[in-house]
């Protein structure tokens, strides 16, 4: 069965979607609504357009100058299970994979949910945190406010504790 996203737009290549260039999957939906969200048309759960994971993993190996795939949004977690179906045929064509959330990475780990923790056990890069526009600082790294992390998931996994990627 291939899994379905319901994806409000890509970019085929990005350079402040994350580390190096990559191919950034906005999905469709997030509940949160932070004021000032800078993908507000993503917010809406319905709207957008289907595509399969078959039909994303295509598009992103045409463009050999890829490193790495962001999924951002909307909510990525909203849609964890096809997203971690996509992340495990990225990394087996040697990219990595950055994902933006709203939620912390705590609260993603309290939910207890199997699709949740699949894309946890996926993410190269976890940027967790809803969007503050009282914290809003442009000098911070792949981020827009000051209580977002970068978190390097491998190393917060071998630790059992986070581990930034930026602690600035």
């Amino acid at each position: 069965m291939n899994e379905t996203l319901q994806v409000a737009g890509v970019v085929d290549e990005s350079v402040v979607d994350g580390d190096g260039v990559r191919f950034t999957i906005f999905v469709q939906g997030c509940p949160r609504h932070c004021p000032g969200c800078q993908n507000e048309e993503t917010q809406p759960l319905t709207g957008g357009r289907a595509e399969t994971v078959d039909s994303l993993f295509a598009q992103i190996r045409k463009n050999p100058l890829l490193t790495g795939v962001t999924f951002s949004g909307g909510e990525p977690f909203l849609q964890a299970a096809p997203l971690a179906v996509l992340a495990k045929k990225l990394h087996a064509a040697g990219l990595d994979v950055w994902c933006y959330t709203g939620f912390t990475f705590e609260e993603l780990r309290a939910k207890g949910d199997a699709a949740t923790d699949a894309l946890l056990a996926s993410v190269d890069v976890l940027v967790d945190g809803d969007y503050r526009e009282a914290e809003r600082d442009l000098t911070l790294h792949f981020r827009g406010s000051r209580n977002q992390r970068v978190i390097a998931m491998k190393e917060t996994r071998n630790c059992g504790h986070v581990v930034l990627l930026y602690d600035h």
